[in-house]
């Protein structure tokens, strides 16, 4: 993955996260609170933000250091880790589907994957 990729990525996935964010909270708030799922939601938005932002410094440094070829690994976990473990959060709270539940783990591992091998590519600085 290029640090260009990356980048057009993060911003992908923020200007997305500002979207759906602004639409739980603003036209589906009552809708989550009433399904005692607004907390749930908070945290996809919230995750995503996080990963957004490390995804934007990753694809930074990957333009500083474009022999820190692994980079692209921690990229591609970020973003799965994103889509998975949000991704299905999301769609837990828009939907009801309790079985969702169950795959944000996945995510999560992705994401804690993500963060590794950030540790290991740091490695070549």
């Amino acid at each position: 993955m290029t640090a260009r990729l990356i980048i057009q990525l993060a911003a992908l996935l923020g200007g997305s996260g500002v979207a759906i964010g602004a639409f739980g909270a603003h036209g589906l708030r009552k809708m989550l609170e009433a399904s005692g799922r607004f907390d749930t939601f908070e945290t996809a938005v919230r995750y995503q933000f996080y990963h957004t932002l490390a995804l934007l410094a990753v694809g930074i440094l990957l333009a500083l250091r474009p022999e820190m070829k692994s980079l692209s690994t921690t990229a591609w976990l970020w973003l799965g880790g994103v889509i998975i473990f949000s991704g299905s959060l999301y769609t837990l709270c828009f939907t009801g589907i309790t079985k969702l539940g169950a795959v944000a783990p996945l995510g999560g591992l992705l994401l804690i994957a993500g963060w590794i091998s950030l540790l290991l590519a740091a490695r070549q600085i």
